[in-house]
């Protein structure tokens, strides 16, 4: 069943699922904000709808590998606040994704992730310690995050936001992150095998071809951002995300 799944597209289309998954690794391992790229190459080697169950599966196996190597680092204090708020935007994206125009929705979130971005650099210049505490903010940017990793796998500008604006250290960034999105995506499985029908037997099997992918792309990405410097890190996230919005615009 391998073999025919792996005849069903072309060695250039299977050379972009690679690349896409080899991103996955990447991302997960900590160089965040690249993600949109596999959304991107995933749609347009198998399709937008389909490439989500495509995706969603490689993504928890990513989920796992940073939960494992980051797992000391995570702060529950934010966890137990973004959560609760995630699964409400999950809930959402669910019951209202099939009515929601694609591409006009896709441009009103990268104008949303850029004005975002903006506001953060300006938070920055001013120096201020008065960071965002209240419930609204991780309100925010929970819903808005577990709405669109529900449509498109997309949360992960609005988590960067969310984790740079209070100014967590590269580590904590990374580990509390992978908790989130290993619990988000779990939650999100019977949803795609149940309800929109996009993982299957089928969608697996093209899974399991894509594995090796991952694994390249985390070690590549942990040995990377061992090397960046938290200060440093933070600027290339943001730059990450910025890049990211003006992708999902342009898609």
């Amino acid at each position: 069943m391998l073999q025919s799944v792996l005849s069903e597209h072309s060695l250039l289309e299977w050379s972009m699922a690679f690349l896409a998954t080899f991103v996955i690794g990447l991302s997960k391992a900590g160089l965040r904000g690249i993600d949109i790229m596999n959304v991107t190459i995933m749609a347009l080697v198998f399709g937008s709808k389909t490439s989500t169950g495509i995706v969603l599966p490689l993504l928890c196996i990513a989920d796992i590998m940073a939960v494992v190597y980051y797992n000391r680092h995570a702060d529950w204090k934010h966890f137990k606040k973004l959560m609760p708020w995630m699964i409400v935007g999950v809930l959402l994206g669910w019951y209202i994704g099939k009515e929601i125009n694609e591409a006009v929705f896709k441009r009103i979130m990268a104008v949303i992730i850029v004005t975002a971005t903006g506001l953060m650099i300006w938070w920055e210049r001013r120096k201020s310690d008065n960071l965002p505490s209240g419930n609204w903010f991780s309100g925010i940017m929970g819903i808005s995050s577990g709405f669109t990793t529900m449509l498109g796998n997309l949360a992960g500008a609005f988590s960067n936001i969310y984790f740079l604006v209070l100014r967590f250290p590269k580590n904590e960034f990374i580990g509390t992150v992978s908790w989130l999105f290993l619990f988000i995506n779990l939650f999100k499985v019977p949803f795609h095998v149940f309800s929109w029908n996009t993982i299957t037997a089928h969608s697996l099997l093209t899974d399991v071809a894509l594995i090796p992918a991952i694994f390249l792309g985390f070690w590549a990405g942990a040995w990377i951002v061992k090397k960046i410097k938290s200060d440093n890190y933070r600027k290339i996230i943001l730059a990450l995300t910025v890049l990211g919005a003006v992708i999902i615009f342009f898609r």
